[in-house]
């Protein structure tokens, strides 16, 4: 074993008890997120069609995304949290970039209201048609809204003080951990959500390309950073090493991920406008009032 992992750079909590509490109550909410997610998806099957509305992928890869957050939470990867910084990393980036999308792309919106008890319903329902919420629920406000909240928690929850408060106590760390799944989870539905609420293609670029220069900001503060910015009882067995080791973990992915998916909606988006405007891609003939000049067949057949 490497002197990186074999350090322990984040000692157990204060209170075992306190951190065995915390990890019975994320497991018995995801629980209940499970079952909720497929109760609804049970329903809506029921009433159209087994893969109608939410298709059979968009199941699994709901499925996939919570296996995802008990791999992140706990053994080999807890473990590795548990001994460096970079380890830490690794969990954050599992939780922002295969959670997060994989949990959006299952568009549990509706199975989960659809099993919620008829009184939440309701509730819901009135205010999800209330002015302001509706306004919010705009696909290019609520991307904009989804990208920025995501890095202003990328950035407090890596700052020494708030990193510092979440190693040592573990109701913190928890929130960090919520808040981070919650934010990623909220930032990539326009994306990878129903189509019906995804964001404009170029937004959608705008956004993952906007979101995506903090983190890289951030992720080259720590990789090239002189000195270690935390404590040493935080970091591995060398600490400088072990920060920027988390540097690039937070950088290289990040990038990786965000480009890949922009230059697939990019793509996507302009291939779609020449399947449904193939004059306007391809330079075809215009007249000076705007429409397309008509071609030498139609205008011969007119003559006629």
């Amino acid at each position: 074993m490497s002197a990186l992992t074999a350090h322990r750079a984040h000692q157990p909590g204060p209170d075992p008890v306190a951190e065995g509490l915390l990890t019975m109550l994320a497991v018995v909410t995801l629980c209940l997120l499970v079952a909720g997610y497929g109760r609804g998806v049970q329903e809506l099957w029921a009433r159209r069609g087994a893969g109608r509305v939410i298709p059979a992928w968009r199941v699994a890869a709901f499925g996939v995304g919570v296996l995802t957050v008990l791999a992140a939470e706990q053994g080999p990867v807890h473990e590795l949290a548990e001994s460096s910084f970079a380890g830490h990393m690794a969990q954050h980036m599992l939780l922002l970039l295969v959670a997060g999308p994989l949990l959006a792309a299952g568009a549990a919106g509706l199975p989960l209201s659809l099993a919620a008890p008829v009184p939440l319903r309701r509730l819901l329902a009135r205010w999800r048609v209330a002015p302001a919420v509706r306004r919010l629920r705009r696909s290019t406000t609520y991307a904009l809204l989804a990208g920025g909240g995501q890095t202003v928690v990328l950035w407090f929850w890596h700052l020494p003080g708030p990193y510092a408060a979440a190693v040592d106590r573990p109701a913190v760390h928890a929130a960090e951990h919520l808040s981070l799944l919650a934010t990623a989870w909220l930032f990539w539905a326009p994306v990878l959500g129903p189509p019906r609420h995804r964001a404009p293609a170029p937004v959608t670029v705008l956004l993952l390309v906007g979101a995506m220069l903090p983190a890289s900001a951030l992720g080259a503060a720590l990789t090239f950073a002189p000195a270690p910015v935390y404590p040493d009882r935080m970091l591995g067995a060398d600490p400088l090493a072990d920060q920027q080791l988390a540097g690039l973990l937070m950088w290289a992915p990040m990038d990786l991920v965000v480009l890949v998916v922009a230059l697939t909606v990019f793509l996507r988006w302009l291939l779609r406008m020449d399947r449904d405007r193939p004059d306007a891609l391809a330079g075809g003939p215009f007249r000076h009032g705007g429409g397309p000049v008509a071609s030498r067949r139609g205008t011969e057949g007119m003559v006629r």
